[in-house]
């Protein structure tokens, strides 16, 4: 439907392409934020609440267009013809992905934790940062720029 309306794909594709770039520009700005030193050790200022990370997340995910294709596209093959409920199917198969995928996440989010805690690593997460900005403000002027197929 989007690949067929020019204006819906031209909206679709302007809406992505300022929201890459502002992530990298928010990427990079945040990676030359002061640090702080306290007794907890070294903090960029401000910290980030758990509640506006998982609120930046699911924006990320509702504003993404690749989630509902991949699961309108992928999981109605999983769902039987001959099921007397085919949503009830569709969304309990939809709750099993996103209990796998929270299961899975849970876990990069507690190990990169702790590869947080080593100061070591410090410099090349600023670096690494401001690499991933960049490269998501040129993603996001590559999309501004492209026609359409």
């Amino acid at each position: 439907m989007i690949v067929a309306s020019a204006y819906a794909f031209t909206v679709l594709k302007w809406i992505g392409a300022i929201y890459l770039v502002y992530v990298g520009l928010e990427l990079l700005r945040g990676s030359f934020q002061v640090v702080v030193v306290t007794d907890a050790g070294m903090q960029a200022t401000p910290p980030i609440s758990i509640r506006q990370m998982f609120l930046q997340g699911a924006l990320t995910n509702i504003l993404n267009p690749k989630v509902a294709v991949f699961f309108l596209a992928f999981l109605p093959q999983f769902v039987d013809p001959e099921a007397p409920s085919k949503v009830a199917a569709f969304v309990i198969l939809g709750l099993i992905f996103n209990a796998t995928g929270t299961f899975w996440n849970v876990g990069v989010a507690w190990f990169a934790g702790a590869l947080a805690r080593f100061e070591g690593l410090r410099r090349a997460r600023i670096w690494l940062e401001r690499a991933i900005g960049a490269i998501f403000v040129g993603l996001g002027l590559k999309l501004a720029l492209a026609e359409r197929p």
